[in-house]
């Protein structure tokens, strides 16, 4: 079962050097017990483009979707044997990054 974690920020590249060791250190972990499938970081909203093509509609604009001042920051997607396995890694990845964690399994 492949799931996501959604790191939830309010600021940009906020990661203090423990914080970036302890998220090391977790990513290190997944590797070590055959979760691991892939993590990043992604750019503040403000890097955000918002393409809106349906139908042709050529819609484009230089903003994030989201207003809020919390957004997706980073994510790490997991190969895991159940829904259990998965919630335990959405908490220990909270812990590491000192960030909300959003969770949500592939369809």
């Amino acid at each position: 079962m492949h799931y996501i974690m959604f790191v939830i920020d309010d600021q940009s590249a906020s990661a203090s050097g423990n914080e970036m060791a302890a998220i090391d250190a977790f990513n290190d972990q997944l590797r070590a017990d055959g979760y691991w499938v892939m993590a990043a970081g992604i750019g503040r909203p403000a890097s955000a483009t918002l393409v809106d093509n349906r139908r042709n509609k050529g819609s484009v604009i230089s903003t994030s979707l989201f207003t809020t001042p919390e957004h997706y920051s980073g994510f790490w997607i997991v190969n895991v044997p159940s829904a259990e396995v998965a919630f335990q890694l959405a908490l220990a990845g909270s812990n590491a990054c000192n960030r909300k964690v959003e969770l949500r399994p592939f369809l």
